[in-house]
């Protein structure tokens, strides 16, 4: 492919003996040899003594950094992942390096203008506005105890319980005084609704199935669950008045209906910021259409790694490691690789599109427009401007950050 570039450099004399050098002091410092003090041995006692071989991965982890800068700088190359690179041919006088390095591919953009896509009108229905007061409603809820009555759907239940498998005590499957609501999907399916109508200090067996889509080694399996409910406890909802409103925070509430008017005006607000999502990701999704380009296998990866890198932080923030879901899941690191690459390769198309727009339209912006815009971006995040580019890397990249705003406006305007 074009955009694949193998560059053989030489790396010797002063610079490659600086490199050596270097090594040589980093690895004499822990290093005691008869007759001197320890770290103070001489270069050529130390070579004798070890051989300079062993100086060669400290060395090489330095000349590589100056290797590249040399050829981007001679060859005058924007890599847009990390290069490859092999050690051809290494002595105590050279140091011979061969990268491989990928620079963006070539990207033809045939039309982004009228592209048939029409944005949505965000709607409200009388059932959304009613639905959603009443999902404020159960937030405002008060538990109670029940100090009659059976188990009902939404009620929560304090309950001991083990399960068996094969008659065996389940791994994790037991809990005391375990807080659940019924409806909430936490157990297997069977489990929650096998405790509905039962009473308080009732005990219950309930003979159930794992899913088949559960850890390989309990899927499909038969299981008993030993329960016994503790307490149940029952939700009751507020009033619909004024103290409902100001505990909402809606202090020039009044009436009812100026509450649904204050719900129905966050529902669309809701509703337009994800109607607008949609009407770029549809006129996206409509120019790659129209977009030529060939991406290498390498670009993919790269993008795939970053996304497994977002997702397991994202797991990790759960309380969940990479290990513990490919377990649950019965998947692996490759079969999460293969899932995740047309999701990947979109991206990079996309990404290729807002780009392309942006060289079409000569999109450009003043060094001073570009520090504006990181003072109010540093201002907004409560940070100095300095802590901003430290973050982004440089100002380069809040420009970039700018180019692709402005080139999805114009996407936009292009497709009214």
């Amino acid at each position: 492919m074009k955009n694949v570039h193998e560059i053989e450099i030489k790396l010797e004399g002063e610079k490659w003996s600086k490199c050596l050098d270097n090594a040589f002091k980093k690895k004499n410092k822990d290093v005691k040899i008869d007759g001197f003090r320890k770290g103070t041995a001489p270069k050529d006692v130390f070579i004798k003594k070890f051989g300079i071989d062993c100086l060669y991965p400290d060395a090489v982890n330095e000349a590589i950094n100056i290797a590249y800068k040399e050829i981007l700088d001679e060859h005058k190359l924007t890599p847009i992942i990390e290069p490859a690179v092999d050690v051809t041919g290494i002595s105590d006088g050279s140091v011979i390096f061969k990268f491989t390095i990928i620079t963006k591919p070539e990207v033809k953009l045939k039309s982004y203008k009228n592209l048939g896509v029409k944005r949505e009108v965000a709607k409200v229905s009388k059932e959304e506005v009613n639905d959603e007061i009443e999902h404020l409603r159960e937030q405002l809820a008060e538990v109670v105890v029940k100090e009659k009555g059976v188990v009902a759907d939404k009620d929560t239940v304090v309950i001991d319980f083990e399960g068996f498998v094969d008659g065996k005590s389940l791994d994790g499957g037991k809990g005391e005084n375990y807080p659940l609501e019924i409806g909430s999907h936490t157990f297997i399916p069977g489990f929650e609704e096998g405790l509905i109508g039962k009473k308080e200090n009732e005990e219950v067996e309930l003979k159930l199935k794992f899913p088949d889509n559960y850890v390989e080694d309990l899927k499909g399996k038969d299981v008993t669950f030993k329960v016994k409910i503790h307490e149940i406890k029952a939700k009751v909802l507020p009033e619909v008045n004024e103290d409902f409103f100001k505990d909402l925070g809606l202090e020039d509430v009044k009436t009812k209906e100026e509450l649904d008017k204050e719900v129905e005006k966050t529902i669309k607000e809701r509703k337009d910021a994800d109607l607008e999502n949609k009407f770029i990701d549809d006129l996206l999704e409509a120019s790659i259409k129209n977009l030529e380009v060939e991406i290498n296998p390498e670009i993919i990866d790269e993008e795939v790694h970053r996304m497994m890198d977002g997702y397991a932080r994202e797991l990790k923030s759960q309380g969940i490691d990479m290990e513990q879901y490919f377990k649950i899941t019965g998947t692996t690191h490759e079969d999460l690789h293969k899932q995740l690459e047309p999701e990947a390769i979109k991206r990079i198309k996309y990404r290729y599109v807002i780009e392309e727009i942006a060289e079409q339209e000569k999109i450009d912006f003043t060094e001073q427009e570009v520090e504006e815009k990181a003072k109010e971006m540093a201002d907004n995040y409560g940070i100095k401007v300095e802590e901003l580019i430290s973050a982004y890397g440089s100002l380069d990249i809040v420009k970039y950050d700018m180019r692709m705003h402005r080139a999805l406006e114009i996407l936009k305007e292009s497709n009214k």
